[in-house]
């Protein structure tokens, strides 16, 4: 069984996360929030109870931009390190340049998408974090950087990512994804590795 890391987990769900979603994967979670009953307690700048070379895939969603822009070959350094020989990463952000196209149209605090449990997000909530959680007293939420596609292509390629595959995805209107391979593949081998972690209308 290959297993993978699940980076900011947040809370145990029983929803199976999309390309990760058989039993060919077991689950290794961490968070930086020991209220969330995470495998490992860690953060993306430092994963030192995860040994080196361990397991086959990463996977971040929504948690990059909450560190400083200078932390993120950091971030994506240790995902390098924890990433066996052939390992990857698949990883998931707001779109930046959707949602300033929405504050270009005065709609910072309008409703830009709804989540899975009705709540409405804003562009304002996307570029500085969640506000209901933030009032609640979860500052982990606070936003400090943000990306388009190919400024977090350009990171990974950087950081040693053989290659990479993703674009902006039509999942809520304002999401990025891509899976990065710590090794060089051919594009037929890019494609049947990376198409299951994405939406069967997305279009690269």
């Amino acid at each position: 069984m290959k297993t993978f890391l699940n980076v900011g987990c947040g809370p145990k769900s029983d929803s199976k996360i999309r390309g990760f979603d058989n039993d060919d994967w077991k689950e290794i979670r961490l968070d930086i929030d020991k209220g969330v009953n995470p495998d490992i307690v860690g953060t993306l700048t430092d994963m030192n109870l995860v040994e080196t070379a361990s397991v086959d895939a990463v996977h971040s969603a929504y948690n990059i931009d909450h560190i400083y822009a200078h932390q993120v070959p950091i971030a994506l350094g240790e995902f390098y390190r924890v990433l066996k020989e052939d390992g990857i990463v698949f990883i998931r952000c707001p779109d930046i340049q959707s949602v300033c196209e929405a504050v270009l149209q005065d709609k910072l605090l309008e409703p830009f998408y709804e989540t899975e449990d009705g709540t409405n997000i804003a562009p304002v909530d996307i570029l500085f974090g969640n506000r209901e959680e933030i009032s609640e007293g979860n500052e982990y939420m606070t936003k400090k950087c943000g990306f388009t596609y190919s400024v977090l292509n350009a990171a990974f390629a950087e950081s040693g990512f053989k290659a990479r595959y993703g674009g902006r995805i039509a999942f809520n209107g304002a999401e990025l994804a891509l899976v990065a391979f710590k090794k060089k593949k051919s594009e037929e081998e890019i494609k049947k590795i990376a198409n299951p972690f994405f939406p069967p209308w997305f279009v690269s």
